[in-house]
């Protein structure tokens, strides 16, 4: 079984100034992904998919293959991860690279490690699955949630059957975290959704699950990295 993992970075990142290259801990932040994937030791090609010369070099720094940028065709705001991801197989392929597995890891997932990647790719293949994507129990119930109107009025914010019962008797709730996204190749390419195949959730640790998307996110996961390290020396 061929397995590729995928690590994209496009650049021009609007809620943090290339964040995917913003250093963590004294690296790049796709540099934590690139390392957790070579560390888990389960794939044929550890790919940075970037339409950035610059983010290239630094991957290739980081012991990535980057035999081709990502066309800006599937780099723009409205472009899909799962386009880019086709784009990428494609482009293999001309090189004469056939994948049977695809594993997507946002470098927006630093915490995620080797042992979170194994674990993942285990389950995967005990499901015998066609997909798995990670997901981590959410902090707050969403039936906690709900809409506003335009006058800010509470008038029907609260179902008072839900609001007033024990967080213990509500149901968990999961979202998905965006850290591990393992797909066969042969349904990514031909399925219009990989979710309506053979799915599962893999559940994973909430710390490890930090998704950085703003300022604040990328302090949350540098303290708690930090704290990793120290617990570790």
């Amino acid at each position: 079984m061929k397995v590729l993992a995928v690590i994209p970075a496009r650049s021009g990142s609007k809620g943090l100034k290339d964040k995917n290259i913003k250093s963590l801990n004294g690296k790049p932040l796709l540099a934590h992904t690139i390392e957790a994937a070579l560390e888990a030791d389960i794939f044929d090609i550890v790919h940075v998919s970037t339409d950035s010369e610059i983010y290239a070099e630094i991957a290739k720094e980081y012991g990535a293959d980057v035999p081709f940028l990502r066309d800006s065709k599937w780099a723009a705001d409205h472009s899909t991860t799962w386009d880019a991801m086709k784009y990428v197989l494609m482009e293999y392929r001309k090189r004469g690279r056939e994948f049977d597995v695809l594993v997507v890891l946002q470098p927006t997932s630093p915490l995620r490690n080797a042992k979170d990647i194994q674990k993942a790719w285990g389950f995967f293949n005990n499901k015998k699955a066609d997909m798995v994507s990670s997901v981590c129990e959410m902090d707050h119930s969403p039936l906690w949630s709900n809409t506003l109107p335009s006058d800010l009025s509470l008038k029907d914010f609260e179902d008072e059957t839900i609001v007033y019962m024990p967080r213990q008797s509500l149901p968990t709730y999961y979202r998905e975290n965006g850290a591990i996204y393992i797909v066969k190749c042969d349904v990514l390419l031909t399925k219009s959704n990989i979710y309506k195949q053979n799915s599962y959730a893999f559940i994973m640790d909430k710390q490890n699950s930090v998704d950085i998307d703003d300022e604040i996110d990328f302090i949350l996961a540098e303290i708690l990295m930090k704290k990793r390290y120290e617990g570790e020396a």
